[in-house]
């Protein structure tokens, strides 16, 4: 963590004791802002045959028994699980797409093919980034409530 991101943590743990607790709209705005970033970068870097993979792409918000907690995930769109999955003679499932390009797979003569990895690269690449927005949008939120 860089010098910047821990002085904007303790300015941000300073104004969430004055605030109280913190209203679950901003935790959420600043969370889906910071992930979009992931989520722009892993559209960015997939790989394209068709372009499915890329547009099959959505961040998807957990939902948590916590008041002040807010996590969202890149992943994948069920919707086009039709296109993303392949199935065998039989009809059963033996192959997922999008896994197979993130993590690389085996191919029919043994050969390993290797993932490209970009949705890890997506929030390695941009961990700072990310940090710095939600610190950075919750600031913004907690200044606009206390002033209000």
């Amino acid at each position: 963590m860089s010098k910047f991101e821990i002085v904007g943590l303790k300015e941000l743990e300073r104004s969430l004791k004055r605030l109280g607790d913190v209203p679950q709209k901003y935790v959420t705005k600043a969370s889906r802002k910071a992930m979009t970033i992931a989520l722009r970068s892993a559209k960015a870097n997939a790989p394209v045959d068709t372009g499915e993979l890329k547009s099959g792409l959505k961040l998807v918000g957990e939902r948590s028994r916590f008041k002040g907690k807010k996590v969202y995930q890149v992943t994948f769109d069920r919707a086009k699980n039709d296109i993303f999955q392949k199935r065998n003679k039989d009809g059963e499932i033996i192959a997922y797409y999008p896994a197979s390009q993130e993590y690389g797979f085996f191919a029919r003569n043994g050969r390993y093919i290797p993932g490209y990895h970009f949705l890890e690269n997506a929030l390695v690449e941009n961990t700072d980034k990310i940090a710095n927005t939600i610190i950075s949008e919750m600031g913004k939120q907690i200044d606009e409530a206390l002033k209000g």
